[in-house]
């Protein structure tokens, strides 16, 4: 574990395990990187180095008033990349972590990146728009940040209870271990950073980044998704990022990197396999 520090001073937390090729999980709104803990422990037993960073304004990175927006987070990931002179590296983000790394893509390119997953992520474009008719409308995020604002502990209790697991669909039985996770990490982020990366993840057109993607591409996403909805998610940018290949969670809600953490593993490791043989 330790610290990069950013251009404008910001200290950015990350854990670093194991040895191998090296794996970069880009972590979700608004968790930190012990949202990554099953896939890094899995990927560092099977020889990958792997690293997780929190972002700013989450975790135990600091909590900067500014910079809380696409554009910094993706500088941040590119001085942590930097500093640790990562090369051949997977990155792989989860729901606001896929923006991070598709916008990364966007500003620094691929020269260091051997391959991209993006897991139910935020882009290519979450909300709707006249050029975005299909996008999530702005009321739904609006009402996050009313939530945000009146009681964000009491939003984040009924996030991990309802949609973000899929708790509420019949049959479902999540955890209230898992559930507790989600509830502690969420309020370990900064209160002003948490409320503008509603904005940053919603509002953030990613289709120009994804355009930019020029290695091999995996794009995983639950079908019944009901934070990133899959016709706005997976599908939408598997059929923009070229060759690409999807896999689709039959039943699946947003957190799968908790609901269907075998499946991810195994997703994973057949991706990474795959580019080390060629």
């Amino acid at each position: 574990m330790g610290f990069v520090t950013a251009a404008d001073g910001a200290r950015i937390f990350y854990k670093d395990w194991g040895s191998g090729p090296p794996v970069l999980l880009s972590h979700g709104w608004p968790l930190n990187a012990d949202s990554w803990e099953a896939q890094a422990l899995l990927l560092a037993e099977h020889g990958h180095r792997v690293i997780a960073h929190d972002r700013r304004g989450h975790g135990r990175s600091d909590q900067t008033w500014h910079g809380n927006d696409m554009d910094t987070y993706a500088d941040d990931l590119a001085t942590l990349i930097d500093a640790l002179d990562l090369r051949d590296l997977t990155l792989v983000g989860f729901s606001t972590g896929g923006g991070e790394v598709a916008r990364y893509v966007g500003r620094h390119g691929t020269g260091r990146v051997a391959g991209i997953v993006l897991v139910s992520a935020v882009p290519p474009f979450m909300l709707r728009t006249d050029d975005n008719p299909g996008g999530v409308p702005v009321e739904v995020f609006d009402d996050i940040r009313a939530g945000s604002v009146t009681d964000r502990s009491q939003l984040y209790h009924d996030l991990a209870d309802g949609p973000f697991f899929g708790n509420n669909r019949p049959g479902a039985d999540v955890s209230e271990g898992v559930r507790d996770a989600f509830w502690l990490q969420s309020m370990a982020s900064g209160h002003r950073n948490a409320y503008e990366c509603i904005a940053a993840f919603s509002a953030t057109d990613f289709r120009g980044d994804l355009d930019s993607f020029d290695v091999p591409t995996l794009v995983i996403h639950g079908d019944d998704d009901q934070v990133v909805p899959f016709s706005v998610g997976g599908s939408a940018s598997a059929a923009r990022i070229k060759d690409a290949e999807l896999k689709v969670y039959a039943g699946a809600p947003h957190g799968i990197t908790d609901t269907h953490k075998e499946r991810l593993g195994a997703d994973l490791l057949a991706f990474l396999r795959r580019e080390e043989t060629h």
